[in-house]
């Protein structure tokens, strides 16, 4: 189930995949206790300010929120951009308030959050960018950081771009190894109608000959593996009104706008999730002072 997020703009993964990723990071962090955070006056509250360093499209609000509320739900963050928006260089986050143990503790593990999923969305952006003046939408692929799935795919969503399957339960990909053991191209697609019909069904090819096998088998979308640019034209004349086309294979932004002249209905980019080039954040703390 998929809820959506207090801004109304991006559909948030489920409370409690957020609230595990959050749980799982902080114990990695804080382990038996934050020692450091101990030098700390127990009593004292601070205020902070997050700033965003670099160009980015900011993503992860809610799991940098819970990294707080965990340690401390009366901790106030007021957030001065939306997600999904994208901020110059230098630009202000939010500011926080609150037992300044909990924010020294909860800092850094808040900030890899927004870091990594700010980066993701930002580098989804670049290519969804990249194929603006196309019908082609960039998708992602399950080359995520191992446990953050949804959060990633998430991110993908607030940078403009689709996501493909989230795991190996909601959609079929047939790939060489599956027809290899199916026996044939046929033979595999049948098996999966047969097993799953309500499931979409994509068939990934790495010639001409399997295009035409993959068009008579009736599949919803077939992925183009490493096709040269001769091969990817003649691919689109002939699905061109039947089937979905979807490129695969080490696209990277300077061929990502050329292949979307083409006519392709979507290009995968595993780069946009595995290769997660982190957004420069820095946050402030200082101390409130305490009534006389």
């Amino acid at each position: 189930m998929i809820k959506r997020s207090s801004t109304g703009a991006h559909e948030l993964p489920p409370a409690e995949s957020i609230d595990s990723d959050v749980a799982r990071a902080l114990a990695e962090d804080l382990g038996s206790g934050d020692v450091t955070a101990e030098l700390v006056d127990s009593g004292a509250h601070a205020v902070a300010e997050v700033m965003c360093r670099d160009s980015a499209v900011i993503a992860g609000r809610a799991w940098f929120d819970a990294c707080f509320h965990h340690l401390d739900p009366e901790i106030i963050i007021q957030w001065a951009v939306d997600e999904g928006q994208h901020v110059a260089a230098d630009t202000l986050l939010c500011h926080i308030q609150g037992p300044a143990r909990a924010l020294v503790s909860a800092e850094r593990t808040a900030l890899n959050f927004l870091q990594t999923l700010s980066g993701t969305a930002t580098q989804t952006a670049r290519y969804v960018s990249a194929v603006a003046q196309s019908g082609t939408r960039i998708l992602d692929t399950r080359k995520t950081l191992p446990g953050l799935r949804y959060a990633q795919k998430y991110a993908v969503r607030c940078g403009g771009g689709s996501n493909h399957r989230i795991g190996l339960f909601d959609a079929i990909l047939i790939k060489e190894n599956h027809i290899a053991a199916a026996g044939s191209l046929p033979a595999a697609v049948s098996a999966a109608r047969r097993l799953h019909p309500e499931l979409l069904l994509e068939v990934e090819v790495e010639s001409l000959d399997e295009l035409d096998q993959a068009l008579d088998a009736g599949v919803d979308r077939i992925m183009l593996d490493e096709f040269s640019s001769d091969m990817l034209s003649q691919a689109v004349e002939k699905a061109r009104g039947k089937v979905q086309l979807e490129v695969s294979g080490g696209v990277d932004l300077e061929h990502a706008a050329t292949i979307a002249r083409l006519g392709v209905d979507y290009i995968s980019v595993g780069a946009i999730t595995k290769h997660v080039h982190a957004v420069d954040l820095s946050m402030r703390i200082r101390l409130q002072p305490t009534a006389s």
